[in-house]
């Protein structure tokens, strides 16, 4: 499995790095099951984070025919107002640090990055992640009408008013769509991901490696549906 996590200006680093390190230990663990790289859709490049600036290198472009794990994490910046909410022309002037996640997430929509998303949600053979605000990246860009996903606590009324079938769940797989809550989260789904698509024995030697113990039941859409509740 051949993963590429997504950098854009003003992510979030922890929504990269976390699920970044667990995939790779996977790798290590299994023997190299698992490839993982940071990517940007303009291709090798210093990506700036939203927080004080940090800086990760992206070594190679988002190139969904190559990868069978997309993962896009989310923005680190001023949690902005209620009324603060992005659209196509969001973020349009020169990127600044003090910027809100909002318009952080709806800069990325000015980009080539949609249409490298769309054409990986496209193919039945790569599966989508995202991290926290992530999930927004895809919902603004209207690649998640109608599909179950989660993101953080305080983007899951923005994210069910794009079309989303929002759930308040840690993680939400949706079969070829794996979507976090909060930031810590992306933890949970790298371990996840990791039991998913490679075995249980490697994400528990994971797990202990990282002494990291996943929290909460993944939510899929399989049992009764819940009454009384």
């Amino acid at each position: 499995m051949h993963v590429q996590v997504v950098l854009f200006d003003g992510f979030d680093p922890l929504d990269a790095v976390a699920p970044y390190e667990v995939l790779y230990a996977g790798g290590t663990a299994s023997g190299g099951a698992v490839s993982v790289e940071l990517v940007s859709a303009e291709g090798p490049r210093e990506v700036v984070s939203g927080t004080g600036g940090l800086v990760l290198r992206a070594t190679g472009a988002l190139d969904p025919g190559r990868a069978d794990l997309v993962l896009v994490p989310g923005a680190s910046g001023r949690v902005g107002e209620p009324d603060e909410v992005p659209d196509h022309d969001a973020g349009s002037g020169p990127w600044r640090q003090d910027e809100s996640v909002p318009v952080l997430l709806g800069r990325t929509l000015t980009t080539g990055l949609p249409a490298l998303l769309k054409t990986a949600m496209d193919d039945p053979e790569v599966t989508v992640a995202a991290v926290c605000g992530g999930s927004l990246v895809l919902a603004m860009a209207g690649l998640l009408e109608g599909r179950r996903a989660t993101t953080h606590h305080l983007g899951l009324d923005l994210l069910d008013a794009t079309g989303v079938h929002a759930v308040d769940a840690r993680v939400v797989d949706d079969g070829d769509l794996v979507t976090a809550a909060g930031v810590t989260s992306g933890l949970d789904l790298g371990l996840y991901l990791l039991e998913r698509e490679v075995g249980p024995r490697i994400a528990h030697a994971v797990e202990r490696l990282f002494a990291h113990e996943r929290r909460g039941t993944v939510w899929r859409a399989r049992g009764p549906v819940p009454a009384g509740l």
